[in-house]
């Protein structure tokens, strides 16, 4: 199940991508005769993902109507997150390409939700930036709360995952020596289009994961790559502190990203168009504009 926030006539919901098509989720649970979530993040948190799994087979295609694609824009899927926590140097080869030891346990930092925008919303650079990188990210979204979790119980805290482009201010990251100003500026959080499922991703750890900067091929890696799995990293992220539904934990990017090109450099500028594509998931766009 691809699940997304979207508005259509002005008014914003959420719901199921199928087919080209939205199914709107409130109105799916109200014909089972169950009490619409107000919003993706409550539904995310009412544990009511397999009634609407037997809801959507039992109703017959007259029964559940569908949105036209094209009549919808999207929003963040997760706007009000309790927690946004990102992973540095979680992929071998983004770690060789900036010349880092492999990290022994995970490097983490935070990003505000002020940070979130959606698909096809604008990353706005700042005049005072002058290296903006993207990060392509396979995203996390925990479903319950959690504390010590074991790595053979971490799959039953996860709802579903997303795409997420960490973009990064490199010249405030590197003079800081820390991540978390040079991270945290408004626009600099892209999650989406959807949320797919934990039930419909396949293997998470085996998923394509690639970023296009006006259709040339910056990234393209496999979460096998990754140092520290996605149950790994929900056993010490949660060892560190309480997981709640609808964190979003981004688990580090592959090498490419535009810091550490050769011969040089090419950061990103006014006028970019932003691609994270994830197997699975589908592809995150955002176009690049000046402050």
């Amino acid at each position: 199940m691809r699940l997304i926030r979207y508005i259509h006539d002005k008014r914003e919901s959420y719901g199921i991508l199928k087919d080209n098509g939205v199914i709107d989720l409130p109105i799916i649970l109200r014909m089972g005769r169950y009490e619409a979530p107000n919003t993706l993040e409550a539904f995310v948190s009412s544990g009511l993902i397999d009634e609407v799994n037997r809801l959507i087979n039992e109703l017959s295609e007259a029964e559940v109507s569908k949105i036209d694609m094209e009549k919808v824009v999207l929003r963040a899927p997760i706007l009000y997150p309790p927690k946004i926590i990102c992973l540095g140097l979680n992929y071998r080869d983004h770690a060789e390409e900036s010349g880092a030891e492999i990290p022994d346990e995970p490097i983490i930092f935070m990003k505000p939700r002020t940070s979130i925008i959606g698909h096809d919303e604008p990353i706005v650079k700042p005049r005072f930036v002058k290296k903006l990188d993207y990060e392509a990210e396979l995203a996390m979204i925990i479903a319950r709360k959690g504390k010590n979790i074991g790595v053979s119980e971490a799959a039953d805290y996860i709802f579903g995952y997303t795409a997420f482009n960490d973009v990064s201010a490199r010249d405030i990251q590197f003079k800081d020596g820390q991540w978390t100003r040079g991270k945290s500026l408004d626009t600099f959080a892209p999650i989406g289009p959807c949320i797919t499922t934990s039930d419909q991703i396949g293997d998470p750890m085996d998923l394509r994961i690639k970023t296009r900067v006006n259709e040339e091929v910056r990234q393209d890696s496999s979460t096998s790559n990754m140092i520290f799995n996605v149950y790994e990293i929900i056993h010490h992220l949660s060892r560190i502190m309480t997981l709640e539904p609808c964190d979003i934990i981004a688990t580090g990017t592959p090498s490419g990203v535009a810091a550490f090109m050769k011969p040089k450099p090419i950061f990103l500028k006014a006028g970019d168009i932003v691609e994270i594509e994830i197997e699975g998931i589908g592809t995150l766009r955002n176009p690049v504009i000046e402050e």
